[in-house]
């Protein structure tokens, strides 16, 4: 269980600053947001890609990655559009 932890919060930590770098937050956010917002983009993205029929958040591997990132990025432009 502590191994699935560790797993969730690197993926998040990647899976945020890469999503915070796309949407041009990565001054604005530190390393503890990148991990939150991660995980949340993570919960997101499998939720969007169940939705649409394919796999969502299957573990530590690129695909995974891809769909946290997706839902990072889709987490980061709903936050944008609430702050204006």
């Amino acid at each position: 269980m502590l191994t699935n932890i560790i797993v969730w919060i690197i993926l998040g930590a990647i899976a945020g600053w890469i999503a915070s770098m796309i949407m041009g937050r990565n001054a604005q956010m530190g390393a503890l947001a990148n991990i939150v917002v991660g995980i949340i983009g993570a919960i997101i993205g499998g939720w969007i890609m169940s939705a649409m029929g394919g796999p969502g958040v299957t573990g530590f591997n690129i695909p995974s990655l891809l769909v946290s990132i997706l839902g990072a990025v889709v987490l980061l432009f709903l936050v944008g559009l609430v702050r204006r």
